[in-house]
Protein backbone atom coordinates (compact mmCIF):
# COMPACT_ATOMS: atom_id res chain seq x y z
CA UNK A 1 0.00 0.00 0.00
CA UNK A 2 1.32 3.51 -0.68
CA UNK A 3 2.18 6.05 1.84
CA UNK A 4 -0.67 8.43 0.36
CA UNK A 5 -3.47 5.66 -0.09
CA UNK A 6 -3.09 5.06 3.98
CA UNK A 7 -3.22 8.77 4.60
CA UNK A 8 -6.08 8.96 2.62
CA UNK A 9 -8.10 6.26 4.17
CA UNK A 10 -7.00 7.44 7.47
CA UNK A 11 -8.35 11.07 6.71
CA UNK A 12 -11.99 9.82 5.67
CA UNK A 13 -11.97 7.54 9.09
CA UNK A 14 -10.85 10.62 11.24
CA UNK A 15 -14.63 12.06 11.09
CA UNK A 16 -16.77 11.23 13.70
CA UNK A 17 -19.81 10.88 11.10
CA UNK A 18 -17.77 9.10 8.45
CA UNK A 19 -16.13 6.41 11.21
CA UNK A 20 -19.64 5.85 12.32
CA UNK A 21 -21.29 4.91 8.76
CA UNK A 22 -18.26 3.07 8.17
CA UNK A 23 -18.83 1.17 11.19
CA UNK A 24 -22.26 0.91 10.11
CA UNK A 25 -21.10 -0.84 6.71
CA UNK A 26 -18.73 -2.45 8.09
CA UNK A 27 -21.42 -4.78 10.22
CA UNK A 28 -23.43 -5.30 7.41
CA UNK A 29 -20.32 -7.31 5.57
CA UNK A 30 -21.09 -8.44 2.71
CA UNK A 31 -25.02 -8.21 2.96
CA UNK A 32 -24.75 -4.68 2.38
CA UNK A 33 -26.80 -1.70 3.10
CA UNK A 34 -28.80 1.11 1.50
CA UNK A 35 -28.70 4.42 2.01
CA UNK A 36 -31.99 5.18 3.26
CA UNK A 37 -31.25 2.52 6.02
CA UNK A 38 -27.91 4.35 6.82
CA UNK A 39 -30.02 7.47 7.59
CA UNK A 40 -32.56 5.96 9.12
CA UNK A 41 -30.44 3.99 11.55
CA UNK A 42 -27.86 6.88 12.34
CA UNK A 43 -30.57 9.91 11.47
CA UNK A 44 -28.81 11.91 8.79
CA UNK A 45 -30.25 14.37 6.08
CA UNK A 46 -29.72 12.63 2.60
CA UNK A 47 -27.42 15.47 1.75
CA UNK A 48 -25.19 15.11 4.15
CA UNK A 49 -24.87 10.99 3.79
CA UNK A 50 -24.21 11.09 0.44
CA UNK A 51 -21.49 13.23 0.90
CA UNK A 52 -19.78 11.00 3.31
CA UNK A 53 -20.31 8.02 1.11
CA UNK A 54 -18.49 9.68 -1.23
CA UNK A 55 -15.48 10.17 0.62
CA UNK A 56 -15.59 6.55 2.27
CA UNK A 57 -15.96 5.34 -1.30
CA UNK A 58 -12.93 7.95 -2.66
CA UNK A 59 -11.22 6.65 -0.25
CA UNK A 60 -11.70 3.02 -1.51
CA UNK A 61 -13.18 2.01 2.11
CA UNK A 62 -16.48 0.87 0.60
CA UNK A 63 -17.57 -0.48 -2.51
CA UNK A 64 -20.70 1.05 -4.25
CA UNK A 65 -23.34 -1.66 -6.23
CA UNK A 66 -26.73 -0.21 -8.33
CA UNK A 67 -29.37 -2.55 -7.41
CA UNK A 68 -31.55 -1.36 -10.01
CA UNK A 69 -32.82 2.41 -8.54
CA UNK A 70 -31.27 2.07 -5.40
CA UNK A 71 -27.53 1.67 -4.34
CA UNK A 72 -25.88 -0.75 -2.17
CA UNK A 73 -22.92 -0.19 -0.21
CA UNK A 74 -20.53 -2.98 1.38
CA UNK A 75 -17.37 -2.52 3.27
CA UNK A 76 -13.76 -3.47 0.66
CA UNK A 77 -12.65 -6.09 3.35
CA UNK A 78 -9.37 -5.98 1.16
CA UNK A 79 -8.58 -2.51 1.45
CA UNK A 80 -9.04 -2.27 5.19
CA UNK A 81 -6.68 -5.90 5.19
CA UNK A 82 -4.07 -3.72 3.46
CA UNK A 83 -4.65 -0.34 5.47
CA UNK A 84 -4.22 -2.68 8.85
CA UNK A 85 -1.25 -4.23 7.11
CA UNK A 86 0.32 -1.11 6.54
CA UNK A 87 -0.01 0.36 10.00
CA UNK A 88 1.24 -2.66 11.76
CA UNK A 89 4.16 -3.67 9.27
CA UNK A 90 6.76 -2.17 11.76
CA UNK A 91 5.01 -3.32 15.32
CA UNK A 92 6.93 -5.06 17.78
CA UNK A 93 10.53 -5.05 15.88
CA UNK A 94 8.85 -7.65 13.27
CA UNK A 95 7.17 -10.28 15.79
Amino acid sequence: MKFTDAVQMLLALGQETRLTVFRLIVRRGDTGIYPSQIAEDLGLAPATLSFHLKELQRARLVSVERQSRKLLYRPRARSVDQLMEFLLSNCCGGK
